[in-house]
């Protein structure tokens, strides 16, 4: 049986930094983290529309977004929302958008993640400039009003257990790149992360 000795990370002829020699940008990490209705897909997604639209007109800008539900329907179909399975949700989806980002693109994730060792870590494993959290604050009654998923609803008639904000805990950043009120407007909100990547030069490679 072949043990964790044997196995050799493979160098390739081409890396990171060829692949970012055919674009106009730096490969990255925008990690969304927020409370479930604090609205982190939602602004994810807008900003990957405004990513794809810029490139209409603009040099290329290469994304993807990995969504908590979506990985959820796959990679990580068998796990559940115990302590143990969330580190382990949130250590794949680190390793996933690591390999995105040496491939050279910018990636967007919208996890809860709510534990701020597991972001440590993951924000650990990137170099300098290369992981970027963005925490969506939204106060967590008006997660609960806007409720798309009618969650809150069950977790607080205890159909549901370990969710995060009523019976398990959410830890905030204490240092993130991006605090966002996510009370403000979507709009607002996506101006707000063009500025920050426009004035940290996110477009220009060194």
């Amino acid at each position: 049986m072949t043990g964790k000795t044997d196995i050799v990370w493979h160098n390739h002829k081409i890396d990171l930094v060829q692949r970012e020699l055919n674009q106009a940008h730096k490969g990255c990490v925008l990690w969304f983290t927020g409370l479930s209705g604090s609205g982190k897909s939602t602004l994810a997604d807008a900003l990957e529309q405004h990513f794809y639209h810029y490139s209409q007109t603009h040099s290329p800008i290469r994304t993807y977004l990995l969504d908590g539900d979506n990985l959820r329907h796959g990679l990580c179909a068998d796990l559940g929302f115990s302590e143990e399975d969330r580190h382990e949700n949130i250590r794949r989806v680190g390793e996933v958008a690591k390999l995105m980002v040496d491939a050279g693109l910018i990636v967007l994730t919208a996890f809860i993640s709510p534990y701020r060792q597991d972001r440590q870590q993951i924000r650990d494993s990137f170099s300098q400039g290369r992981f970027v959290e963005i925490f969506v604050d939204t106060p967590l009654d008006v997660c609960e009003s806007r409720d798309p998923k009618g969650l809150y609803q069950k977790a607080r008639r205890g159909e549901i257990t370990q969710f995060s904000g009523i019976d398990s805990p959410y830890e905030a950043p204490l240092y993130p790149e991006l605090h966002l009120d996510g009370t403000r407007s979507l709009s607002e909100l996506t101006q707000q992360i063009i500025d920050f990547l426009n004035k940290n030069k996110f477009y220009e490679l060194d």
